[in-house]
């Protein structure tokens, strides 16, 4: 099972590394800078090179490098949509070797989801032939305001319009999905049957293991801890379980601090089929 925590990079990567280890973690996600604004972290190359000798003697990966919130590449203004891609662009050209790429859609801020969805594309129009061998993930959003992204339908429509490159896959959230009015509680197989028949469950290239505070279909996007919401333990079972997600990267974005990951990261390993 590869599994796990949000974890920071303030400290470099071979400390985010050596505390995913310590935590019984085989993997990370991380910011690719201050999430609510844009400093870069300077780079370190000597502490990339030992981390990922860290990670290959220990087999801890893929990264999951996330996008800042404050990236809008659906905005109605041009110059937060070029901020969105220049950003984007450095994010992706310093991205360690292996690491996948998460971002949000952005919100189309009342232009409608098709006009947003066409400055999604022009962007990674321009992005993605830049780097063909990194994955990115796009991910499915909760619904919040004007949110492009909650639908399968929308996250669909980017790709066909991009022709389906085999470098832009989906993560999937599962608080975000209840939220977005998915029922992964109750009818897991039928929410994955219709992601099939929309998506393709092959463009599910990560997920994040999310509780959630609100009921089936709020479309606030409030995080809760592992089994402490009301999507519950049994629905993780479920979803850590299911033989079209359990080979997959889980991340945790749930709210807490490094020892309540362990906390989580045990739970969850304990319900693991072996």
């Amino acid at each position: 099972m590869i599994l796990g925590p949000h974890l920071t990079i303030s400290n470099g990567f071979l400390a985010l590394g050596k505390e995913g280890l310590s935590i019984n973690a085989n993997t990370a996600q991380y910011f690719s800078r201050n999430p609510r604004g844009s400093a870069l972290r300077k780079r370190d190359e000597q502490d990339e090179e030992a981390f990922l000798e860290l990670a290959a003697t220990h087999s801890f990966g893929p990264l999951l490098c996330h996008a800042p919130y404050t990236y809008n590449p659906a905005s109605a203004k041009p110059e937060v949509r070029t901020f969105a891609r220049e950003a984007m662009e450095v994010d992706l050209l310093r991205l360690l070797p292996g690491a996948m790429y998460n971002f949000h859609p952005g919100s189309h801020v009342g232009q409608g989801v098709e006009v947003g969805t066409e400055h999604i594309v022009r962007i990674l129009d321009e992005l993605l032939p830049m780097v063909p061998h990194v994955k990115l993930t796009l991910e499915a959003m909760a619904g919040k305001g004007s949110e492009i992204g909650s639908r399968f339908e929308e996250l669909a429509a980017i790709r066909k319009a991009l022709g389906n490159p085999d470098n832009l896959g989906i993560c999937i959230d599962t608080c975000h999905l209840w939220e977005a009015g998915y029922d992964i509680k109750e009818n897991l197989d039928g929410v994955l049957d219709e992601f099939e028949d929309i998506v393709g469950v092959k463009n599910i290239w990560a997920v994040h293991l999310n509780d959630s505070k609100n009921p089936l279909g709020a479309h606030k996007d409030r995080h809760e801890k592992i089994g402490q919401g009301s999507l519950g333990i049994e629905t993780f079972r479920s979803v850590i379980n299911h033989p079209l997600l359990k080979n997959l990267p889980f991340y945790l974005e749930t709210p807490n601090d490094v020892e309540g990951y362990g906390e989580e990261i045990a739970l969850l390993r304990s319900i693991a089929d072996v």
